[in-house]
């Protein structure tokens, strides 16, 4: 049992999110969806809750109404092997409204923010070598999208 599960708010789509969600990451799946009864503050049968699994770790989403949104305080990162992973992953987040940021950091059509983070950059910025760390991590805050090879070649100098 997961002790501490992310709850996030929407508007009226939690199931289309974590529909997306659940369809970009392996070991991922929706595992219960609960809805509204009589006397809520929206239709009988309108979904409330979505309780689902992403990469094995539950979450659950809410369609609780416009009263709070997302903001750039939470975020999730999801760490890629490679280049293709991270293309796409930010091809789908940013698609139908979503938007790009800076450093690898974007919303996706829902407003929720991801870090969309190879690997190799985390390793390049946490290694011993403070020069190509600090080169590294001088080229990474030029990008939205980040792109290995120009990570590579900014720390190779």
């Amino acid at each position: 049992m997961q002790q501490i599960t992310p709850f996030l708010w929407y508007d009226t789509e939690a199931e289309t999110a974590a529909t997306l969600y659940t369809s970009l990451f392996p070991d991922s799946r929706i595992t219960r969806v609960t809805r509204y009864g009589e006397g809520a503050p929206v239709p009988a049968g309108t979904v409330m809750t979505v309780e689902f699994e992403l990469a094995g770790r539950a979450y659950t989403a809410l369609n609780g109404g416009p009263m709070f949104s997302f903001t750039e305080a939470f975020s999730l990162q999801v760490t890629c092997e490679d280049q293709q992973e991270v293309d796409r992953l930010w091809t789908a987040l940013t698609a139908d409204g979503g938007q790009p940021g800076p450093c690898g950091w974007l919303k996706d059509r829902f407003g929720l923010s991801w870090q969309i983070v190879p690997q190799v950059l985390l390793d390049l910025v946490g290694g011993e070598d403070r020069a190509k760390a600090e080169r590294a991590t001088a080229a990474m805050m030029q990008m939205q999208k980040i792109e290995i090879q120009a990570l590579l070649d900014a720390a190779g100098g």
